[in-house]
């Protein structure tokens, strides 16, 4: 676990557990994240990763038992969760699938403002909202697609148009749930520079993937999660290791890095 108590933490687990049905998706799950780390979740297909996002964002809760089980964000046991949502830009395929809609790109960032998907007549929009979205708008240099509508873009046009209205409120965090996931190579390698730029602006991002190239440079932190635990948890240089990625994947693997990238090779 990388920890520096000096920096505030982000989130905090203390043996956590989450049923699903009869099967625990996470198993005494117990790790730490300060507010400036980028970190990385990665691991193999229902292995927990998303379940631990959700549990992040309070779309699942931990099972209460002797062991004092609890989930702190910013130091804080109990959300409201529209408050929460106002902290951490959450961005997923399943949020695309809803924001699918014929509003345009300006209304979409915008709306991230009042946790909806578009704007309302009782939402009062401000002067410094509008200019807000437009900084974030250039900033991941999308300013063209503003005027058009979120159901004529392309799926990665999409996706960064998310990542706007994810920051437009100044988050401290961004959680990433598969974010490249239906991208093709062009704009999964675009996408990932938008957020290389992000960390760059002094907000942290929580990954979670199953591809390594996923991982940006900007990475400090690689947690590994296998069948529900920790499998291993430490610095991306550290982690990118064959013998230990290919534990987490159950079969042979060899790595290639190229360009602070790295590549997993079967």
């Amino acid at each position: 676990m990388l920890e520096n108590r000096s920096t505030p933490l982000l989130l905090e687990f203390n043996n956590v557990t989450i049923k699903r049905g009869s099967t625990n998706a996470l198993q005494n799950v117990s790790l730490s994240v300060t507010l400036d780390e980028n970190v990385a979740i990665i691991g193999p297909n229902g292995s927990g990763k998303s379940t631990l996002i959700k549990t992040i964002t309070r779309d699942c809760y931990p099972q209460m038992d002797s062991n004092g089980s609890s989930v702190k964000i910013l130091g804080e046991t109990v959300w409201d969760v529209h408050c929460l949502r106002s902290m951490l830009g959450i961005v997923s395929s399943d949020l695309q699938q809803i924001c699918d809609r014929r509003i345009t790109g300006r209304e979409m960032v915008l709306s991230g403002y009042f946790s909806s998907i578009g704007i309302y007549p009782h939402q009062y929009v401000t002067t410094q909202m509008r200019k807000s979205v437009e900084e974030v708008l250039e900033l991941l240099e999308i300013a063209s697609l503003g005027g058009r509508y979120m159901t004529d873009m392309s799926t990665g046009q999409a996706r960064r148009m998310l990542i706007a209205r994810a920051l437009v409120h100044n988050p401290k965090a961004l959680i990433l749930d598969e974010p490249t996931s239906s991208l093709d190579p062009y704009a999964s390698r675009k996408f990932l520079r938008s957020l290389s730029k992000i960390t760059h602006t002094g907000r942290s991002i929580i990954m979670v993937t199953h591809h390594l190239h996923n991982i940006i440079p900007e990475t400090d932190r690689v947690i590994m999660i296998k069948d529900g635990r920790i499998f291993a948890d430490g610095s991306k240089d550290k982690m990118m290791d064959q013998t230990l990625l290919s534990e987490l994947f159950s079969m042979h693997v060899e790595i290639q890095e190229k360009d602070g990238y790295y590549y997993l090779l079967v």
